[in-house]
Order: C-alpha cells, then structure tokens, then sequence
C-alpha cells in the first residue's frame, strides 16, 4: 500500500510549499534521532523526511499526486546529504539546532560575539562589631585587566590579526559523518580561533597575545548593618577582564563573621553567660553585663536558680531590613570550694536553719 505523504506531515493536499516546509520542520525537531531518543524516532524521521522530499518537489509532487509514486526507491535517506541541508531547509547539522532550540551555534561567515569576563570571589572575614554596625572595608583584589599595550586586541601595536588558516575565516568548521542512515555534517566552533575568524600573527609582547594581564585594584565594600555569614555582596565589573572588548565580569565578596569571645549569636539575637556566687544568687544582687555595643545593669533577683535565662529586649544585634534583636544573659551559679572553717560554720549553721524552717 502507498504511503500517504499528505497525512504522515499532517497537511492537506492542497497545502502550499511553506506549509509543506514548516510542517516539516515542527516534525524533525520533535523526531530527529539526535534529539528523540525513543525507539522508533529513527524510522519516524526517515519516513517524514521522505514524505518531504517527494511533495516539497514539484514534479515529484505531481507524479505522486497521479500514480500514488514518485519513483522507484524515492525518499528515505538515501543520497540525502545532511551537510546540504534537510530539503534545502536548513545550513547543516549545527543550524537545525540553531532554528530548533536557539544553541549558540553560529551560521558561516559570524564572527565570535564579545564575551564577558569571569566573574571572580572574595572570601572577607568581619568582627561581630562590624556586622553589627555596618562598616565600608577596602579590599584589594587580584585579577586579569585589559592589556593597555594593546588595549585587548592581543596583536602588537601596529599589526593586525590575520584570517584564520583552520577555518578560513568562517570561525566554524564541519565534519562529516558518514552512517548507515546518511550523511551527518556537524558544525562547531573552530578550536584554532575560537570562532572568530582570526588568529593573531604577531602577539603583544606585553600579554604575549592574551589581551590581558594580571592586575590588582583596590575596591570599597559597603557592609550594611546586621549581615550574617555566608551572605554575599556584588561589585559589579569588578572581575576579569572581557575579551575581544566584552564587558568585564563581577566579584562577589563572601562575608564571614568572626567568631566573638564571649558573645553567641542567634541569627539577630546574642547569648552572654555569666557566673554569679552562691551568695549573690541567694540574696539577690546587681552585676554589669557587656553589650555589642556598650554596657547594661542587669538585677538579679533573690533565689536565682543555677542556668537561668534573663532577657534584655532589643540589646542583640542589628537587623538588614531594620530593628533589632535581643540579648539572652544565662546565669550560672558557682558553688564555693576550699572554705575557711568559718565559712564553713556557718553554711553548717545555715543548712540546720533551713532544716528547722
């Protein structure tokens, strides 16, 4: 039985040669065998680039349209060279993808766009104190600037680059393969110019033809108030340079707080421990305690328990969308050891009165 050509590109027979080609191509996008890696997408894409080989020509489209055949052994993959293009359609194997899914693959004769510059990282260690208050640091970072010999070019002054031997300016370069379902003519990037179509002939003596060199500037870092660590902060075009004239790339500052001393933070609140006497925990008594940013009085009331928890409100450290978190004093009680025989007395005497009590 004939094959129906109409209905494997699902389109009428009165359809038109654009209909013909765009039904064609929404059909080998979805079933090329180098995109579909399902069983059968092979003899599926076989079949509808044959259906498409006999009604995109005119003269075999009528003959089809009379006898129900185009030829003997028409269509299939026999005698199609990929690299010619699907029916015409298409510029290669990289161009199908090019159309399909947008790959950066470029056409003949494109020269290789600008590229920007990689983005670089900066590890900043901070006190507590800064964190809390915010503070501006100057860094000095490390990295690839433009060659100002020749301004990024990579050429020496007075030269220019030359066509690229490899590809012959075209900054691509095919290669074919052949299979048993056809030819496959695949198109990348030139290795030799790296897709532009030039090499450089006499390199810059200063960046021996890279177009940068190994640099240092010193950049200011703004540190907003209550930042944690692990939080980044971005320097845009603080990175390496471009190249061929891209825009530089960025530097992220990782920031990380230095552990504090006595001070335990909890995202916005801090955590002090102290150690009071038995006496004072007994009898009630006042004591000072360190803040971020100062001192406060805190009131020990008579009949504290050891690791008890006192809470100054809005004493903790400074928040990034404003506000501020509280400080948690913990109390510990110290038992006295190598008592007088006085003192010992009287805890003794103390013990019975509270017997007797």
């Amino acid at each position: 039985m004939a094959k129906d050509y109409y209905e494997i590109l699902g389109v009428s027979k009165n359809a038109s040669e654009d209909e013909v080609k765009r039904a064609f191509r929404n059909l080998a996008r979805k079933h090329h065998p180098d995109v579909n890696k399902e069983p059968g997408s092979a003899e599926k894409f076989k079949e509808i680039n044959e259906a498409y080989q006999v009604l995109s020509d005119s003269k075999k489209r009528q003959q089809y349209d009379t006898f129900g055949t185009a030829r003997p052994g028409a269509g299939g993959f026999e005698g199609v060279d990929f690299g010619q293009g699907f029916g015409g359609g298409f510029e290669g194997f990289g161009d199908i993808f090019d159309m399909f899914f947008g790959t950066q693959t470029q056409r003949r004769g494109r020269r290789a766009e600008r590229e920007e510059g990689s983005d670089l990282r900066y590890d900043l260690t901070i006190t507590l104190e800064e964190a809390h208050k915010g503070i501006e640091k100057e860094i000095d970072v490390s990295h690839l600037v433009t060659c100002q010999t020749c301004k990024g070019t990579s050429s020496k002054p007075g030269t220019s680059p030359i066509r690229c031997s490899n590809c012959g300016g075209s900054g691509q370069v095919r290669h074919i393969q052949r299979t048993p379902l056809g030819s496959f003519t695949q198109i990348t990037t030139c290795p030799a110019c790296r897709g532009s179509g030039e090499t450089i002939g006499s390199p810059c003596p200063a960046c021996h033809g890279k177009g940068s060199v190994r640099g240092s500037h010193k950049i200011k870092i703004k540190i907003p108030a209550g930042i944690e660590s692990g939080y980044n902060l971005k320097a845009p075009k603080a990175g390496d340079a471009g190249i061929r004239g891209g825009s530089p790339g960025d530097l992220y500052v990782f920031i990380n707080v230095r552990r504090h001393t006595f001070f335990e933070r909890e995202g916005a609140d801090l955590i002090y421990k102290t150690i009071i006497s038995a006496v004072a925990a007994a009898l009630g008594y006042e004591i000072e305690v360190p803040l971020i940013d100062g001192k406060a009085t805190l009131k020990i009331p008579a009949g504290t328990q050891p690791n008890s928890t006192f809470k100054l409100k809005g004493k903790g450290m400074n928040m990034l969308r404003g506000g501020r978190g509280d400080q948690y004093v913990i109390v510990e009680v110290e038992t006295p050891t190598n008592l007088t025989d006085e003192q010992r007395e009287l805890l003794e005497k103390f013990g019975k009165l509270r017997k007797e009590l």
